[in-house]
């Protein structure tokens, strides 16, 4: 009887669910057995986190089993991984146990680090430091925000790249609107602290929302770089000794890959996998590939990426496993919905070679989408993905937006700069 072999799979988040859901269905049953492995059962809908602390999400629309998203003939595996040993094609776990494999896909994703910033953890950490990239951050945020009716509200952004980068400016809209509905505006003054030049990566982007921050009279503090945060005074400073007080700060922790990439020697300094940026293949060995944000792939570290990369990434597979070449390329396609508070978002949708523009995106049957726009039906579609992420996304059914990004809709950099 020939030996099976073994895909092996690193994490059961968005990335890792999608390709064992897509792959379960493709691989011969006899020919190739699936593992994953996690630390845990409970997958989160982690954009839900954004909206906890001010009651649109309840914790039980949070969660899920991760092994109910995974399909029959799946083995899931349940602990924390110790190291990767690329020469021997054996991961070995932290209660000791060895999983051997043929292909290695690491999905582990990335996570906040507030240890790495002086002072962030600490007597005011969930007093008057708060972070809302997990599920307990968010809680706790929530009923910090309830006691909440006046000083100084400072969002902050450790260090790039971040989770969902656009989720801090989410939250500080979604903030200075609920402020107005409590009738607390003008009681509060809110400020947004970067390490960015200005609000977003790309120019036509952070232009956009830029004035968006000043016509709400958000202040903005860019290009500052936290070197620790000052419990006693309630105040950030940076590396060039710029000072920013609190009273309340909703911090963004420097963000992580997982920390056996590191005792792999796999890793970054930050612990991303680097790997070619159009197959995900890893630089170090050619049967290990890194998918979602385990990755250093230089676009945003965010659901849709997982998504579109992973449908390249899956026919990629299959061509080498039948030994032949990978055809398919990832163009760092990226698309998200902004919150912009008053129950309206935007939409960006850009790649490795072409930043966030004004337009229209040709999404079937409930487009065409506006971009870089506040409307209803943006803020809809985003309240609209949570459905579509456990119905549609997870368990791998097709969705009819293209892998890679199309300029349909889009109106050019140069045609903008003559609008504006």
């Amino acid at each position: 009887m020939a030996v099976k072999r073994q895909l092996l799979v690193l994490g059961a988040g968005t990335a890792g669910t999608m390709i064992v859901n897509k792959l379960r269905r493709k691989l011969d049953a006899t020919e190739w057995d699936i593992t994953v492995v996690d630390r845990d059962d409970a997958h989160p809908y982690q954009p839900g986190y954004l909206f906890l602390p001010f009651g649109t999400y309840s914790a039980d629309q949070i969660h899920r089993s991760r092994r109910s998203l995974l399909p029959t003939g799946v083995d899931f595996v349940v602990g924390e991984v110790d190291r990767v040993d690329g020469a021997t094609d054996t991961v070995t776990l932290t209660d000791g146990q060895t999983l051997r494999y043929d292909y290695l896909v690491i999905a582990s994703g990335t996570s906040p680090r507030p240890d790495q910033t002086h002072g962030m953890l600490g007597a005011e950490w969930r007093r008057s430091i708060f972070d809302f990239y997990t599920f307990e951050g968010a809680q706790a945020l929530a009923a910090a925000l309830q006691d909440f009716d006046h000083g100084r509200l400072v969002v902050h952004i450790t260090e790039m790249p971040i989770k969902c980068p656009v989720a801090p400016l989410e939250f500080t809209f979604l903030a200075e609107a609920w402020l107005r509905e409590k009738g607390l505006r003008d009681r509060v003054e809110l400020v947004y602290v970067t390490p960015l030049p200005g609000a977003f990566t790309k120019p036509v982007a952070s232009e956009h929302l830029g004035s968006m921050l000043e016509e709400r009279k958000i202040l903005v503090e860019s290009d500052f770089l936290v070197e620790r945060i000052d419990v006693e005074r309630k105040v950030l400073v940076s590396y060039d000794e710029r000072e920013v007080p609190f009273d309340l700060l909703v911090t963004v922790p420097l963000n992580m890959g997982a920390d056996f990439v590191e005792r792999s020697g796999l890793g970054d300094e930050l612990n991303y996998v680097p790997v070619d940026q159009h197959t995900l293949q890893s630089k170090a060995f050619t049967n290990i590939f890194a998918v979602g944000d385990s990755s250093d792939i230089p676009t945003s570290k965010a659901g849709s990426v997982a998504h579109f990369s992973v449908e390249i990434f899956v026919d990629n597979f299959l061509q080498l496993v039948a030994g032949e070449p990978m055809t398919g390329s990832f163009d760092g396609h990226a698309n998200c919905f902004i919150e912009s508070g008053d129950g309206k978002g935007l939409l960006i949708d850009f790649n490795y070679d072409t930043e966030p523009l004004t337009g229209t995106y040709p999404l079937p049957v409930a487009g065409p989408m506006a971009l870089l726009k506040e409307t209803r039906r943006n803020h809809l579609g985003k309240l609209a993905f949570r459905w579509i992420y456990w119905n549609v996304l997870l368990p791998g059914r097709p969705l009819p937006l293209p892998a890679h990004m199309s300029m349909i809709g889009k109106k050019a950099a140069a045609t903008h700069q003559k609008e504006m």
